[in-house]
């Protein structure tokens, strides 16, 4: 008879579910990522041009990229969050010489300080956004339309003021305005570390990626963006305010372009009237080369911030390496290209994971 308190082991003995087995594995965790692509391009280009070139690495190459990526990373940081939510800017590189130009002639023609100049430019901005916003969720039209419209009228009213008052396409003289000195130094500062120089600009962009990256994963206002970009009827359906939500993100665009038009002009004290035409695109393939999707609902702030610094990269890169500049725009229809193939292959495999 066999003891009772024995129990014989199953003759296919069941092994034990290997840890994590319900999580995802970590290449699928790292694909639902939007900056993956972004990161992975970074590296390549960076080790790239270190290789090709020894001036890349040094502190003043460095810091030359970095600044030529700055002013790119602010604005595809704020088109980024707009994309996210489902909407394009295409007014974002023109509002950042409207802003320097109403700063411009207030400071200079109208001898106001330049702290209010700052204040009444931004106050522009932030209504020429908001009259964005307003009208896309009003009329429905696409905002690709609406933008456009935007852009052509702002492009005119840069130029045609501009002449008006100073007979030329430029203002300048904005060193003599009251209040230079402060403003000059919290926009426009040189900060030298060994023989790098970072400027100011290189600040505001690490600052602005850092709270549109709180903003978008750690508060509800970054769930409404993705819920009004992912669909806009369901986000309606479940509460969002969806309405408020694309004002927001329009008034963001051009207040990053605001930011952007103050650190241009207190650095180089002069405006032209048709500067950052055509900057609006690069804004977009940033953000695209990030994760964003062109449909919505998918991105990632950070990786348009690793977009913009690929840009720049490659740009002084190829300065470094004494090619012809032209083929900086090959690399940007390649680069294009592969990240939207990339995000949408991403993208269709984290809607599998949730699934």
């Amino acid at each position: 008879m066999s003891d009772p308190a024995t129990v014989s082991e199953p003759s296919h003995p069941v092994e034990p579910a290997p840890a994590g087995a319900n999580r995802p594995a970590l290449v699928d965790r790292l694909i639902v990522r939007p900056e993956l692509g972004a990161g992975l391009g970074a590296l390549v280009v960076f080790i790239f041009f270190a290789v090709v070139t020894d001036r890349f690495l040094s502190p003043l190459g460095v810091s030359t990229w970095l600044d030529d990526a700055s002013t790119l990373g602010i604005m595809a940081v704020a088109v980024a969050l707009l994309m996210i939510g489902g909407e394009f800017d295409l007014s974002a590189g023109v509002m950042t010489a409207s802003t320097a130009i109403v700063t411009a002639l207030l400071a200079v023609h109208a001898g106001w300080n330049v702290w209010f100049a700052l204040g009444a430019s931004l106050l522009f901005a932030l209504t020429v956004g908001a009259l964005n916003g307003w009208v896309v969720v009003r009329t429905g039209l696409p905002s690709f339309i609406v933008t456009l419209g935007t852009f052509l009228a702002l492009q005119g009213l840069n130029l045609g003021v501009t002449r008006l008052v100073t007979g030329t396409v430029q203002v300048s003289g904005i060193r003599s305005a009251p209040g230079y000195s402060s403003a000059g130094w919290v926009f426009a500062a040189t900060t030298r570390v060994g023989d790098a120089r970072i400027q100011a600009s290189v600040l505001w962009w690490i600052a602005a990626t850092a709270v549109a990256l709180l903003l978008l994963v750690r508060t509800r206002f970054g769930n409404w963006i993705y819920a009004v970009g992912g669909s806009l009827p369901s986000a309606r359906a479940v509460g969002v305010p969806a309405a408020r939500t694309k004002i927001l993100l329009f008034m963001g665009t051009a207040f990053a372009g605001w930011i952007v038009g103050a650190c241009n002009l207190l650095r180089f004290a002069s405006v032209q009237a048709n500067q950052g035409v055509g900057l609006e695109f690069q804004y977009i393939i940033a953000a695209v080369v990030g994760g964003c999707l062109l449909t919505g609902g998918f991105g990632s702030v950070l990786g348009a911030a690793i977009g913009a610094l690929i840009f720049g990269m490659a740009r002084q890169g190829i300065v470094f390496a004494r090619w012809d500049s032209d083929w900086f725009m090959l690399f940007l229809g390649v680069l294009l290209l592969a990240a939207v193939s990339v995000n949408d292959a991403f993208a269709k495999h984290a809607e599998r994971l949730r699934r």
